[in-house]
């Protein structure tokens, strides 16, 4: 899947607002808020439920990365979220 395409799934995705559990949330981690290196991927199956998390890191930009774009609009589909949530900027490490 090429970088646009797993940009534009992941925004609609992101769009939909609240539609219940399970939720999947993504946050970007970085040295700087230019340069995202590290997305923290957290999933919650149902309310009071502890959350799973699984991080993806790379030395680019990983809101640039085709690959990462990529994995992480599988995992959406795959684990059959229905509500995604994405932190706003990316957070200092």
């Amino acid at each position: 899947m090429n970088l646009d395409k797993a940009k534009k799934r992941l925004s609609k995705q992101l769009t939909k607002g609240f539609e219940g559990y399970p939720v999947l949330s993504l946050a970007y981690f970085g040295d700087t808020t230019d340069k995202a290196t590290e997305v923290l991927l957290t999933f919650v199956l149902e309310e009071g439920a502890a959350a799973m998390e699984q991080r993806f890191s790379s030395t680019e930009d990983v809101r640039q990365d085709e690959t990462i774009q990529s994995v992480l609009v599988k995992i959406i589909e795959r684990s059959g979220a229905k509500t995604v949530t994405e932190a706003v900027g990316v957070a200092i490490k």
